[in-house]
């Protein structure tokens, strides 16, 4: 499985952005996937996981503005963030869970740079 973020870059406060995570591979073996974000000097965090049934869940700090959602007939993650804000500044990752044939396997993007400008 190899997972591809996209749609980063830099943004003005209180702008929008979709970021996307294409999935490639053994598509069929994936479940659960989320999305992580690292900011500098700080731990990767949770964002938000969404199950292959369509079930989503946010971290507290993130329900408000934060949308992952998930097209599985074009095997891509996405997550839509609203009204950016500096402290999004941070590489988000792509993170998938096998299923199956590949279960107990996790599988991680390369990450996409959000930088979000006064």
């Amino acid at each position: 499985v190899q997972l591809v973020e996209s749609g980063g870059g830099l943004v003005q406060a209180g702008g929008s952005l979709r970021l996307s995570c294409a999935a490639s591979g053994s598509i069929f073996v994936i479940s659960t996937m989320r999305w992580y974000r690292q900011a500098p000097g700080k731990q990767r965090e949770l964002v938000a996981r969404i199950t292959s049934d369509g079930a989503a869940y946010y971290a507290d700090s993130m329900k408000d503005r934060f949308t992952i959602s998930r097209d599985i007939a074009k095997n891509t993650l996405y997550l839509e963030i609203d009204n950016l804000k500096p402290e999004d500044t941070a590489v988000y990752y792509c993170n998938a869970d096998g299923a199956r044939s590949l279960r107990g396997k996790e599988f991680w993007g390369q990450g996409t740079q959000v930088t979000v400008s006064l």
